[in-house]
This record gives structure tokens, C-alpha cells and sequence, in this order.
């Protein structure tokens, strides 16, 4: 019989990178956390069900809370000590995942809300239950 190779895990390099951005993106179903440096390059991210949760509880509080706190620990762990805060999306995580990003370790600089507004662009489908 052949023998089965274990699969390589590449150990992950440590960047050094002081200063980022951490993008919240808060929908309703969901909360995505992705830190990144200056240039946009992504150091470390996190959504709700990266921990566990599934449907409905991936749209709490307590889900970006979490999901928060894990992508500013791994980001910290490459460096990070200060960062700006941009928001996005209509999500009831978007407080949560800013409180839990400062109380994770993280300087926050500057928040911006970059949720897209549309000036009247498409037309809704049917009747939206928004």
C-alpha cells in the first residue's frame, strides 16, 4: 500500500506592520472583520462563522464581538498596534465589532463609514422587506 504524506502546513510569516485599516463589513445575515496595512494588503480577517456560528446568530451582537476580537488578536500578532476603523454595511454588528476592536488592544485613529448609498440607483424587486 502507499504511504499518505501528511499535508504540509506552511508556517505563516510575522509582518511587521504598526499601522492599519480594520474594515467591518455588517450586513444583515453576517459580520466580516479583515484587517489590512496602509496599501490595502490584508494582514488578518474573521467572520462570524470562522467561530462557530451558523444562520441566524451569524447576524448578533455577539457574533461581530467576536469575530472582531479574533482578527485585531492575529492582527497584533504581526504588529499591529494602531488602526483606523472603517464601517460598512447596515449590520447590528457595527458598534459591537468597534467596541471589541479597542477593547482587544487596538488604537483606534479614525472611524469612517463607507457604506455604499446609492442616489437612486436601481429599482427595488417587488416589495422589499428591508
Amino acid at each position: 500500500m502507499a504511504e499518505k504524506k501528511a499535508a504540509k502546513k506552511r508556517k505563516q510569516k510575522k509582518k511587521n506592520v504598526p499601522v492599519g485599516v480594520a474594515h467591518v463589513h455588517a450586513t444583515f445575515n453576517n459580520t466580516q472583520v479583515s484587517v489590512t496595512d496602509m496599501a490595502g494588503n490584508v494582514v488578518s480577517w474573521s467572520s462570524a462563522g470562522c467561530h462557530g456560528f451558523k444562520g441566524s446568530r451569524k447576524s448578533t451582537p455577539f457574533a461581530a464581538q467576536v469575530t472582531a476580537t479574533a482578527a485585531a488578536k492575529a492582527a497584533m500578532e504581526h504588529g499591529m498596534r494602531s488602526a483606523q476603523v472603517w464601517l460598512s454595511g447596515p449590520g447590528s454588528g457595527r458598534e459591537s465589532a468597534l467596541r471589541a476592536l479597542a477593547s482587544a488592544g487596538l488604537t483606534i485613529t479614525a472611524i469612517r463609514d463607507v457604506t455604499p448609498v446609492p442616489h437612486n440607483g436601481c429599482r427595488p424587486s417587488k416589495r422589499r422587506r428591508v
